[in-house]
């Protein structure tokens, strides 16, 4: 049986993810300098106070809502791979892209703003989102070096291709609409292309 203890828990764990989900879609739509604690509490329903004591700061809002974004990316990323262990690298990069598609056209459409494309951070936000790229990097990284390690793959330069494919990636998420019936065949054709990058 719940306790009363479980369910606040609970609760203030629904709050503070509405919290971090809105402080995400105004920064993804306004930058970091753009983003203020009013705004994010209008967003999230709370009162500002409410926000101050989930997060003293800004900055502290923003490091936790990035290292969520990136946990919950990364993590997806993972777990579509891991039916897939030893797999031919062909099939894991299929999954890989699809999945990543998935992630920015449905669940977070922030990661291309926030990640991908330049933006005034600070020096620690700045520093941070860098590593967070590379966690993020190597997962495609590593089935990338197992393509061209077992000849599946073979691209002359696999870092030029990788960042072309999350060139590639972030562009095609913009036109994909994930709630047309043509939208499969589309990402199809979008996860060919990828692919031709690296054989």
């Amino acid at each position: 049986m719940s306790t009363p203890t479980d369910r606040t828990s609970r609760r203030r764990d629904r709050r503070k993810a509405e919290m971090i989900q809105a402080a995400l879609a105004l920064l993804s739509a306004h930058g970091y300098h753009g983003m203020r604690f009013e705004d994010v509490a209008e967003r999230a329903d709370i009162a500002k106070a409410s926000l101050y004591y989930y997060f003293p700061s800004k900055d502290q809002l923003v490091a936790e809502a990035l290292a969520k974004l990136t946990d919950d990316v990364v993590g997806r990323l993972s777990t579509a791979l891991e039916p897939l262990n030893g797999a031919p690298a062909t099939a894991r990069f299929r999954v890989l892209v699809d999945t990543q598609l998935d992630i920015l056209t449905v669940d977070y459409p922030e990661v291309g703003a926030i990640f991908s494309f330049p933006a005034p951070w600070p020096a620690e936000h700045a520093t941070a989102i860098k590593a967070m790229r590379r966690t993020h990097d190597t997962i495609f990284r590593d089935v990338v070096d197992a393509g061209v390690a077992s000849g599946e793959f073979t691209t002359a330069d696999p870092a030029v291709a990788l960042h072309c494919l999350h060139g590639m990636l972030n562009h095609a998420s913009l036109w994909l609409d994930p709630t047309s019936d043509a939208d499969r065949r589309q990402r199809d054709a979008v996860v060919d292309a990828a692919l031709r990058l690296f054989v």
